[in-house]
């Protein structure tokens, strides 16, 4: 089967691509800083709770992971990145939506929803392989929760993803546009469900059928193992329902529970060096 004409998505040339990705590219920087911003002014306005370790020295710590993972990043663009993998699929006519003459909407709503699976059954997997999870604990460790744990994952767990998710988009073959927008949608997911604002429980409750909410993924940084083991969602709330790990507050309640791993419950969790070097212990 040919290549499909579909607005903007197929059919590009490599003018067009770049094109593309340089304007997401500022798109993907833009739009979390904003929201980054919004969510911190809102956490100092109506916060969930108060932190333990505060923003300092945790968010210049997570400035270095952001720093390093940004690097990480750049090497990892001279390998594979998910937009690489997208345009290999379109030049081959790999995957499986070259395969299908579907409308082009039909396969980015598709393509949204099964790459937030794909990002949801990765998460259940870095908690359930001990050499997984001794990259993934890094981002457990953070002992509060805001907007900033969002940026705290360890660069190895980076370069898992990278190559997770491009593998994904080279199987659907997923046009170009529709991979760079999902990314742009897990960030922003990412920042909004990490945060520590305190939404209105009449807010949460209407939000949390379809969105991970931050009480929701509150939950899921509990220093219980077995609370740890739920609400693995970062975008879509439907998938911890589905297979049964939802859980929708900590047994003790939120104001009494504790945040981060048992066996760090000191000031270590806010230092770089002591976080970037988590893994090797």
């Amino acid at each position: 089967m040919g290549p499909k004409a579909t607005p903007i998505i197929r059919d590009m040339g490599g003018h067009d691509r770049v094109m593309i990705e340089s304007g997401l590219g500022i798109w993907s920087v833009a739009v979390p800083a904003a929201l980054f911003a919004a969510l911190a002014i809102a956490e100092s306005w109506r916060p969930r709770r108060q932190l333990v370790l505060g923003r300092y020295p945790r968010w210049f710590t997570h400035a270095i992971f952001f720093a390093v993972n940004a690097a990480a990043g750049r090497l990892l663009a001279l390998i594979i990145i998910v937009g690489s993998a997208a345009a290999w699929a379109e030049k081959a006519q790999f995957g499986l939506f070259h395969m299908t003459s579907w409308p082009w909407w039909l396969e980015a709503l598709l393509a949204f929803i099964i790459f937030d699976f794909a990002v949801w059954f990765q998460h259940l997997m870095m908690h359930r392989f001990s050499i997984l999870w001794r990259i993934h604990k890094v981002h457990h460790s953070d002992r509060d929760l805001d907007a900033s744990s969002a940026l705290r994952f360890h660069p190895f767990e980076l370069i898992l993803s990278t190559f997770y998710k491009s593998a994904w988009v080279a199987l659907l073959g997923v046009p170009l546009l529709t991979a760079l927008l999902f990314e742009l949608w897990l960030n922003a997911n990412a920042l909004f469900n990490h945060s520590n604002i305190r939404l209105p429980g009449r807010l949460d409750r209407i939000i949390r059928p379809f969105l991970v909410t931050p009480d929701m993924h509150f939950v899921h940084h509990s220093v219980v193992i077995s609370e740890q083991n739920r609400n693995f969602g970062f975008a879509l709330s439907c998938w911890d329902r589905i297979f049964g790990t939802y859980q929708a507050e900590a047994v003790s309640g939120q104001a009494q529970q504790t945040v981060g791993l048992a066996e760090a419950q000191d000031a270590s969790p806010g230092k770089a060096a002591w976080s970037l070097l988590l893994p090797l212990r």
